[in-house]
């Protein structure tokens, strides 16, 4: 939806609340003062809120025999007319125009958080060119400008800086609280807010590629009329616009009153039936949206409230996706792991390895203590670093390597690491000045609303189980930590489809890569990860998990169940309310007044009961979830 869909819709609601505004002023005149005038007013609300009805029921009957509930509807007001009830049929036409314009509000509240995805849409960049700032619309930027961003400017594209320093709000995004640092080589987010400094950039994704771009072409895609249960409603809505005109014929027939033949087709209306689905699915949707889901089918939802197992990938999704060292362990009991950690992250510091950056990156985040100054340095791909700092030659990396170097490994110290490695853990080991120092562990270590997650899908009657590619030793260690049972290690992404139809139950997929893709698609469910999941897997995916945990994934579970709940009990009121209503009008007892007001509260009853979904919340919460899981990752660090 652009700003001009979006300006179309406020100016349309807008021009049906005077339309309403008017017809009501209408209705009290010509109830309270009919003969003051030369007409009745009541043809105010005839043709204000009454011919938009009768039009559409028109066109789609004739373009389409699209037989719904405005051909009732506008059948009733035609009928109430004839029969002189003028009265009646402002007031038919007038509730509802009120009904619709109740759903149409509940809509935009449901979607009121997603829409600010549109509005941050960024309009002008500054381009960098020749040395000069030329500003220029943001649609015109490339993968490759160079562009400058000041102080409180929205990022107008994808890219990387490569000059400056500052931080950003990506809140709407990501979902974090609090600004995050950037510096000379991070990664940026069109829609994101520059917060302190000016950086330079070159773009990486702009336009239909970027990540706001892409956030809303999700949002756009939620559109709660392609569910399966909103065609069985309109399916029934048929059948009883047909049994309506067989009703009122029936009693014109048996009793020769027209005006209780025109009640009933007033009563009759299917428009609380139809609201029934629609409305209480995109007030989930909203619900989740709040939550950081994007929901990408309409029927998404109807399909989650059936899973009764949910398989979740290893890396990225249940756990961070980067390595970080989980133990220090010395041998020759003098040196402290703290010593001993800092030789090797000042040894790995020019490294452009990924565990060389996770050492220096993890020794960073729990030590103050600065790196010694490098000397020089030499790095051996495939077998680890050398470096000279000082007056210490600190070789790190590979057992093999250490032995080629001619360095002796004590069986004892193999033990050691092998028990590390037993647990899916990769360790690096250290000399110094030719004497085995030590052993650095690094694990990537489960998300910090994993194991909380986890529990509550439990206790919500969900099965969880681990699907990777991983090694059976990392799977099992991870599976045992977060409490998952059933391990299914080494998996191609041809393993995980086999697994989406050997099993007897359906299944909700949940992960981040593009080997995940297939299973995904496959899958009665799919959620990815929408930060860090490749754009594969987003696309493949159902419901995406925009701010990259998984905290919220039992809420998602528990809403869906929720408002299939909320459908099943709009519909049998619905019903119920129509049958009664029926039963009254054939006896006499309602007339097309009172008929029109008790039908169209039904509607109002629906549109108001589906709104709750939209500040429902479920027991579990992400962020207490995760900060329970945090504590217990935190105590299983060892202290340095």
């Amino acid at each position: 939806m652009n700003k001009k869909d979006m300006l179309s819709l406020w100016h349309d609601f807008k021009t049906d609340i005077t339309f309403l505004f008017l017809s009501g002023l209408a209705l009290l005149f010509s109830m309270f003062a009919p003969q003051a005038f030369p007409a009745d007013p009541a043809w105010v609300a005839i043709v204000l809120c009454g011919f938009p009805i009768v039009k559409g029921a028109v066109v789609g009957l004739v373009t389409e025999f699209d037989i719904k509930a405005d051909v009732l509807v506008a059948t009733a007001l035609i009928a109430s007319v004839i029969i002189g009830e003028d009265f009646a049929a402002g007031e038919v036409a007038f509730i509802m125009q009120l009904g619709s314009l109740l759903e149409e509000a509940t809509t935009a509240r449901a979607r009121a958080g997603i829409e600010k995805l549109v509005n941050l849409t960024p309009r002008t960049a500054r381009f960098l060119k020749d040395g000069k700032e030329v500003p220029a619309p943001a649609d015109d930027v490339r993968a490759g400008d160079r562009l400058r961003v000041l102080p409180g400017e929205t990022i107008p594209a994808d890219g990387i800086i490569i000059r400056g320093e500052s931080s950003v709000d990506q809140a709407l995004l990501t979902g974090e609280s609090l600004p995050v640092d950037k510096k000379e080589g991070d990664e940026v987010y069109s829609g994101t807010v520059n917060r302190f400094g000016t950086f330079d950039m070159e773009a990486t994704k702009s336009g239909e590629n970027s990540s706001l771009q892409r956030m809303i072409r999700l949002v756009q895609s939620a559109d709660a009329g392609k569910a399966k249960v909103v065609r069985l409603a309109d399916r029934w809505a048929t059948w009883i616009v047909a049994g309506a005109f067989a009703a009122a014929l029936a009693v014109w027939f048996v009793t020769g009153e027209i005006i209780r033949a025109v009640t009933i087709l007033v009563v009759f209306c299917p428009c609380s039936l139809v609201l029934a689905t629609p409305t209480a699915i995109v007030a989930a949707i909203g619900n989740l949206t709040q939550h950081g889901i994007l929901v990408r089918e309409g029927d998404a939802l109807e399909r989650l409230a059936e899973v009764k197992t949910c398989a979740f990938d290893k890396t990225g999704t249940l756990t961070c996706g980067t390595p970080k060292v989980t133990a220090v362990r010395v041998f020759d009991g003098v040196t402290s792991e703290d010593g001993l950690f800092r030789l090797a992250a000042g040894a790995e510091q020019r490294s452009e390895h990924p565990l060389g950056r996770a050492v220096v990156q993890s020794f960073r985040e729990r030590s103050a203590s600065s790196l010694p100054a490098v000397d020089s340095f030499h790095m051996f791909p495939g077998k680890g670093v050398r470096a000279l700092m000082g007056k210490d030659d600190v070789i790190a990396g590979s057992p093999a390597f250490l032995e080629g170097e001619g360095i002796t490994l004590e069986e004892e110290a193999l033990r050691h690491a092998a028990s590390f490695l037993d647990e899916g853990c990769t360790v690096i080991w250290v000399a110094v000045n030719g004497k085995p120092l030590g052993i650095l562990a690094l694990a990537d270590l489960p998300r910090p609303d994993a194991a909380a997650t986890v529990r509550a899908l439990k206790d919500s009657g969900i099965t969880p189980v681990l699907l990777t590619g991983d090694h059976a030793n990392a799977a099992r260690h991870i599976a045992a930590a977060l409490g998952i049972d059933e391990v299914h290690a080494g998996c191609l992404p041809e393993d995980k489809l086999r697994f989406m139809d050997e099993r007897s139950d359906r299944v909700c997929m949940t992960g981040d890569g593009i080997n995940d893709a297939p299973a995904l698609k496959k899958a009665h469910v799919g959620m990815a990860m929408g930060g860090m999941g490749s754009d594969i897997a987003v696309d493949a995916a159902d419901l995406v998990l925009v701010r990259d945990g998984i905290g919220e994934v039992p809420h998602a579970f528990q809403l869906s169940r929720r408002m299939m709940s909320a459908i099943r009990f709009n519909l049998t009121f619905s019903m119920l309310l129509n049958f009664a209503a029926i039963i009254l009008a054939s006896l006499g007892l309602l007339t097309p007044v009172t008929g029109a007001l008790v039908h169209n509260a039904g509607s109002v009853a629906v549109i108001l009961h589906s709104a709750l979904l939209l500040k429902w919340k479920s027991g579990q919460s992400g962020s207490s979830a995760a900060a329970l899981s945090q504590n217990n990752v935190e105590n299983a660090l060892p202290p340095l």
